[in-house]
């Protein structure tokens, strides 16, 4: 089972490390323009963040769907989820294409730059609003090959991306002189040229079970679409709460003061970084944990998720050692002001227990996913997120002896406040799904 779970669990996280990569050429490549360009892109990419996070159910949803059929051995209905997750995948670009005017508009009310950044932005935007078709449909088609227990692929993909995107960009921008659009235009061909290879390697490696499975009108059929969007519909709710939390952490940081909104930035990468980790291991999960519920497999099921959760506990010792003697040296890789990095260390108990209260999150997630158990994931969701609230202005009426209270007249505890709030937040989501576990995953195979 450790051969199994770690054969999946390592190609996830290298996939997981790259995809990142993205911004950061793109970031790096305008930071030698000018320091309006760098304001743009961060706009730019964060309303492509912003819209393309909602949509992550296209890989999660697929993932789950494919690997249940994958163990059933009806690799009829793991076609028949092929065609529908990349079906929904081109119907939602093909509206974000229609509608990029108004969702231009939308971002121009919720982000603010001077004009010259703005229109740096939007120049941005409108180049890469083209690639929507490319971007989602490789969700669904990495959330497939993760359910046919192939995540190699998915990293070949997402390596080749970064290479293209890189060598583009550099050519438009450093050569031609493209300027933004040009970093922008690399991106987009990055994302075709990703696509294209992803269809290569399902034709290649499926075209097979393709050729003699094909049915777009049967993957089609409303009652299969009604079964589709109500598990993608929970898991677009819950990621929709996800949202809220990290984007209510940002502005709450940032009303306490300059330097907070900083040091935050910088402790997330913490968060970020043990993510990435887990969240390789989250995917292997999804894919045996749907695997064993399709095959009807009890046994290797519970094994699988003990053997799952034993791995998280390692990686959590693991990093909350190396967040212990490195910490301070993790955080001068992202920043060299002094100050900032002094501020950070008084936060640095929370960046120690951050494995230990995300490790328990990230995994069952993955369980969850795997077995399709979407309505619990999120009601523990829904339940994770006002606990969050409900801490923070519980914190705020306590410490600060008002829910209204300014955050900026007691920096410090208004920070310990935000960031208690937070890891209760991360915990009471693994806590819930513990608890739900037998009822929501296990009883699939009794």
């Amino acid at each position: 089972m450790n051969k199994r779970i770690l054969g999946l669990t390592l190609p996830n996280i290298i996939t997981n490390i790259t995809v990142p990569l993205l911004g950061i050429v793109d970031m790096a490549i305008v930071g030698h323009l000018s320091a309006k360009h760098i304001a743009g892109i961060t706009i730019g990419t964060s309303i492509f963040n912003l819209i393309y996070w909602n949509f992550g159910f296209l890989r999660m949803g697929t993932s789950g769907f494919t690997a249940q059929a994958y163990g059933a051995r009806r690799l009829d209905e793991a076609v028949r989820v092929f065609v529908r997750s990349l079906a929904v995948a081109w119907t939602i670009a093909a509206t974000l294409i229609i509608l990029q005017w108004p969702i231009s508009l939308l971002s121009k009310v919720i982000f603010s730059g001077t004009d010259e950044v703005m229109r740096y932005a939007m120049t941005y935007f409108f180049v890469r609003i083209w690639a929507a078709p490319a971007t989602l449909g490789l969700y669904a088609i990495k959330g497939w090959f993760i359910g046919m227990q192939n995540s190699k692929l998915p990293m070949w993909i997402a390596i080749f991306i970064n290479v293209v995107n890189i060598v583009c960009s550099l050519i438009f921008v450093l050569v031609l002189k493209w300027d933004i659009a040009g970093v922008a235009l690399g991106t987009v061909i990055a994302q075709y040229s990703g696509l294209v290879v992803g269809l290569f390697f399902a034709r290649k490696y499926y075209g097979r079970i393709f050729h003699r499975h094909i049915d777009i009108k049967g993957s089609l059929k409303l009652r299969e679409m009604k079964l589709f969007f109500k598990v993608n519909g929970d898991i677009f709710l819950r990621t929709i709460c996800l949202a809220a939390v990290f984007t209510f952490v940002t502005a709450a940081s940032g009303r306490i003061n300059d330097e907070i909104l900083a040091i935050d930035a910088l402790l997330l990468q913490f968060f970020h970084l043990f993510s990435y980790i887990m969240d390789g291991f989250a995917y292997a999960g999804e894919s045996l944990v749907g695997r064993y519920i399709g095959a009807r497999d009890g046994r290797n099921l519970r094994i699988c998720v003990r053997y799952l959760l034993l791995w998280g506990l390692a990686m959590t010792a693991l990093f909350s050692l190396l967040y212990f003697i490195w910490g301070k040296e993790f955080l001068s890789i992202f920043s060299n002001d002094a100050t900032i990095i002094e501020g950070a260390m008084n936060y640095m108990v929370w960046v120690m227990v951050i494995p230990l209260c995300g490790f328990s999150a990230f995994l069952f997630d993955g369980i969850f996913i795997g077995a399709t158990a979407s309505r619990t994931m999120r009601n523990c969701m829904f339940i994770a997120s006002m606990s969050f609230f409900l801490v923070f202005y519980g914190g705020k009426q306590i410490f600060l002896g008002s829910f209204n209270a300014p955050l900026g007249n007691a920096p410090f505890v208004a920070n310990n406040i935000l960031w208690a709030s937070f890891m209760a937040y991360v915990s009471l989501r693994g806590i819930l799904q513990a608890l739900y576990l037998k009822k929501s995953v296990y009883s699939q195979v009794n």
